[in-house]
């Protein structure tokens, strides 16, 4: 399908008199309005069906000034782009996918009801961008901004692989959201939703209007495709235009990581984070909204499921220097890193007992940041990590040997920081590092080549700074362990 079809379409043949009195044109529109909202209530297809059909015909057959114009009479009557807007916004809402009673999230009848729906919205655009270069049809800067929102919310919905789109609707609403951007002059989504300079205000706002009522404890889940336009949309703005923003986009994105399901809760972080990294530290501390979301993310670190850990471990970890910011500012510097403590406490008495490799991967790959993050104060974990450290070193990883990897990288950061408590365990960590050398040596691990030669690296440069840590002790103390060995 190409978009110039569509517009030829749409300056076509007219079903309805050309001289279409603005009034008659409303009410056709109510009717139509009034069929898709039967068979949303009813599940009668045939009327949904029957007043897109209409609606088709209607949309072809109505010259762009007729489309475009108020209706012109007394009191106080809805002029026709509000209406246009409320048609956008039931199309949207009729080609959302619903809820299923047996939660299968297989929605086969979604798929060709968003490729119709599709095919209205290119229609309505093309008449805005045929109404753009017409000097007797100024009214159509009215009409496309109550277009955008609910037409941009639409080719999100349907224009990635979804259980509820096919490659036709994924096609269709890719080329509505390529219209879109033509006809609003953007370049990008960012550009659609941030405006492209301070006069310009973008339609974020526009979106999240017409997403909330759909984000509340109650609704969220009635339309699986929601908490995906949520994110990606939010994730599509950056600072500084977020933090005007966070009133209304910090609720939905702790409710949906508070949900019972993985991918869900993963999802919300997701969004915590990308507002983390783009609202500055001083919105993010009033109100104590810092601490409400240390608290929600800190409880997650008590499921055992490795991409909503790596997830939480990430957003805390750029959540650290907000909540230090509130410490310094209420003279308690000494604490700053109480938060990171506690975290780094309860990741250390997790990775202890843990033996599932996903999770031990997990955990391993974050360690060396609470490791820099703290620094010297590193030591007051001294014992605990030495335990993690030995434990991790015996267990290989394959194929790529993460863990072990990382648990080196770690030992190095712990020895630079802590260096002067290092020589009282020197003969600990250089039996784990010989053991470890001595069993690639053997050839009886089965790692890939790469992995190998990458953990023979790490563990040598350990050995070469275990050596500087105790001043030339380790010689010494190898010639000791060797001969006790034999």
């Amino acid at each position: 399908m190409k978009l110039g079809s569509t517009e030829e379409k749409s300056g076509g043949g007219c079903s309805l008199p050309t001289e279409v009195s603005p009034p008659a044109l409303q009410q056709a529109f109510s009717k139509i309005l009034h069929g898709l909202s039967r068979q949303e209530s009813s599940g009668q297809g045939n009327a949904g069906n029957a007043a897109l059909r209409d609606l088709g015909a209607l949309i072809e057959a109505t010259e762009c000034d007729k489309l475009f114009e108020g209706t012109g009479g007394g009191g106080s009557p809805r002029e026709m782009p509000e209406i246009l807007g409320q048609v956008a916004k039931a199309l949207e809402k009729f080609a959302a996918p619903k809820e299923k009673a047996d939660g299968s999230e297989e929605h086969p009848e979604v798929p060709e009801k968003a490729t119709e729906v599709g095919l209205l919205f290119l229609k309505l655009l093309g008449k805005v961008e045929t109404a753009k270069s017409s000097p007797v049809c100024p009214a159509w800067k009215t009409g496309l901004r109550h277009l955008s929102g609910p037409t941009y919310i639409f080719a999100i919905t349907h224009r990635l692989k979804q259980p509820w789109t096919s490659p036709k609707s994924q096609h269709v609403a890719g080329e509505v959201l390529s219209l879109l951007f033509r006809v609003t002059e953007c370049s990008s989504v960012a550009e659609f939703l941030c405006g492209e300079n301070k006069d310009d205000r973008g339609r974020f706002a526009v979106v999240l209007g017409l997403l909330k009522p759909h984000l509340n404890k109650e609704t969220w889940k009635k339309n699986p495709a929601v908490k995906h336009v949520f994110s990606w949309t939010l994730q599509q703005v950056t600072q500084p235009w977020l933090s005007q923003h966070l009133e209304k986009i910090l609720p939905p994105s702790l409710l949906i990581s508070d949900d019972y399901q993985t991918d869900n809760k993963v999802l919300g972080v997701q969004c915590l984070h990308h507002i983390v990294i783009n609202v500055p530290a001083a919105d993010l501390l009033q109100y104590n909204r810092a601490q409400v979301l240390y608290h929600a993310l800190f409880n997650h670190l008590y499921m055992p499921e490795h991409r909503l850990i790596q997830a939480v471990l990430l957003c805390l970890l750029d959540l650290f220097p907000v909540l230090e910011k509130a410490l310094h500012w209420q003279g308690e510097a000494a604490r700053a890193s109480t938060h990171c403590h506690e975290v780094l406490q309860l990741v250390l008495t997790h990775m202890e007992s843990e033996h599932r490799l996903l999770l031990r991967r997990t955990y391993a790959r974050n360690l060396p940041a609470f490791v820099k993050k703290l620094g010297i104060l590193t030591a007051r974990h001294l014992k605990r990590l030495e335990q993690v450290i030995l434990g991790y070193l015996e267990v290989y990883d394959e194929p790529e040997d993460e863990s072990r990897l990382k648990i080196l990288e770690t030992l190095k950061l712990v020895m630079q920081y802590t260096w002067p408590r290092i020589p009282c365990r020197v003969v600990v960590l250089l039996k784990a590092l010989l053991k470890l050398i001595c069993d690639i040596a053997r050839d009886t691990i089965p790692t890939t080549e790469a992995a190998k030669s990458a953990v023979l690296q790490e563990a040598t440069d350990c050995l070469i700074l275990l050596d500087h840590c105790s001043q030339g002790q380790v010689k010494v103390v190898s010639v000791m362990v060797l001969g006790h060995s034999n």
